[in-house]
């Protein structure tokens, strides 16, 4: 069975590039019926927060990647860990080494002096002597010496690392608590992953990795090394280009579901498809069609990506993620239409769900003034008699609905000999309160007859205050 996991670190938020990952893993386990586990990788003891790890499971559950094994926590694991490193050390496969900072940092200079490459030379990887006095140690694993590790890597084809170009890792910190290159892969192991799915800032780990797989006797998964995410200047995403946590995309009013497939076509493509449905990611992601190259950060293709979902998700969909938006502006939805409908209804009006909200607030609040510059130019004299014949013809209305109101406006227009929008736009700036807004029928319909009879009232009073004052 395929196995992938996504395996943050909690020592910050749930970012776009880490998301994109745990996207690509979700998507492939899914795609081939395996299972996805979700590990939060916190040994970093100094480091890691429970505010993170909090973010992290509250931006996996929005964005709707489920998982079928964890959270599992890697310091719940601790036991496990030393039982390995115990095992290699017996195994003569790991050492104690007691150079301190000052030793490493020496020998580090006189590399760099001599033209080398900085790295760790070894020096008591043999060492049988006496170990000096008030030094805890660290553990280092005795990476072999000849030969090449090969990755047959899914993203970035064959890569191969000569062993000579590797150190001795540290497997185990002054402290015993383990390090991230051993956990990770003991944890990969014992959950029996199949497939590492993950930036290629991993990829110089990888060959380390292999390397203790196959000391310790466990299978190697097959690894994938996806591109980095970059801002629009080429450098990599932080957060001086916009949002950093998923969740500030949640606040800024992108739906789930068109974050993800905005970020399933940063590096991956059908054809030219652009939008696609969860269902159609599960079904045509494969790892194949993942390019090796660098993606950029677009947030424009985002959020014309996000209008397209707004304009075909599911309409109690669309109100559930749309709730907390108009809730936040003052607004009781107890006290008007449904808000499924009130979503249907401006679904093609807006680019994020907080736009959505700003025009759905006076289907629920009332107001007490008119945009100026629309009553400036709609709620003028000359509508008063509109105004008030279209008042009397839908105070007669028993079926308010959106074609009885529409009706109403016609003939209003016809009885007068005036253009529609004689009518149409003086009730829009009566009931709404300014110039923009759905079809005026159906907008009336949902505000209802008794907010819209009063509204039309305020704005004959308006118009009547207006004609005195220009007297």
């Amino acid at each position: 069975m395929i196995r992938t996991r996504f395996a943050p670190s909690p020592t910050g938020y749930l970012h776009i590039g880490g998301v994109r990952t745990a996207l690509y893993s979700w998507l492939f386990a899914k795609k081939n019926g395996g299972e996805f586990t979700l590990r939060i990788e916190d040994t970093d003891l100094e480091r890691s927060t429970e505010e993170s790890v909090n973010a992290i499971l509250e931006g996996m559950s929005w964005l709707g990647l489920d998982y079928d094994h964890g959270p599992i926590y890697q310091t719940h694991r601790f036991e496990r860990y030393k039982e390995v490193i115990n095992d290699l050390m017996e195994r003569g496969l790991a050492y104690y080494c007691y150079a301190t900072p000052e030793e490493l940092d020496e020998m580090r200079e006189q590399q760099k002096a001599a033209g080398l490459k900085p790295r760790y030379d070894g020096r008591y990887r043999d060492f049988d002597g006496e170990p000096p006095a008030g030094i805890d140690p660290v553990i280092r694993f005795k990476n072999p010496i000849e030969g090449d590790v090969v990755i047959d890597d899914l993203v970035k084809g064959k890569v191969i690392v000569n062993n000579r170009e590797l150190d001795d890792l540290i497997i185990a910190r002054s402290d015993g608590t383990p390090t991230y290159n051993l956990t990770v892969v003991i944890d990969d192991w014992d959950m029996g992953m199949t497939h590492i799915i993950r930036g290629d800032d991993h990829l110089n780990n990888t060959p380390r990795q292999i390397n203790l797989y196959e000391a310790m006797g466990a299978p190697v998964p097959k690894f994938a090394h996806i591109p980095m995410v970059l801002g629009e200047d080429g450098s990599r995403l932080s957060k001086r280009h916009g949002a950093v946590s998923v969740l500030q995309y949640k606040e800024q009013g992108f739906l789930p579901e068109a974050l993800l497939n905005y970020l399933v076509r940063l590096g991956w493509s059908h054809g030219d498809q652009e939008v696609f449905t969860m269902d159609e990611m599960v079904q045509l992601f494969n790892l194949d069609a993942v390019n090796g190259s660098p993606s950029t950060f677009d947030t424009v293709k985002l959020t014309w990506i996000n209008e397209q979902h707004l304009k075909m998700a599911n309409a109690d969909h669309l109100a559930t993620h749309l709730a907390p938006f108009v809730t936040q502006l003052g607004c009781d939805l107890s006290q008007g239409p449904q808000l499924n409908r009130v979503a249907d209804l401006l679904r093609d009006r807006a680019k994020t769900l907080v736009e959505m909200a700003q025009g759905a607030t006076y289907f629920y609040n009332d107001f007490s003034e008119f945009d100026a510059d629309a009553a400036k130019k709609h709620l003028r004299p000359v509508a008063e008699e509109p105004l008030q014949l279209l008042l009397t013809k839908l105070e007669g209305i028993s079926d308010w609905q959106a074609e009885v109101i529409h009706q109403a406006i016609n003939v209003t227009a016809e009885e007068l000999e005036v253009g529609m929008g004689k009518v149409g736009m003086p009730l829009r700036v009566a009931i709404t309160g300014g110039g923009q807004s759905p079809a005026i029928d159906q907008t009336a319909e949902l505000i209802g007859k008794k907010r819209c009879l009063t509204r039309i009232g305020m704005a004959l009073q308006f118009i009547a205050e207006r004609k005195a004052n220009q007297q």
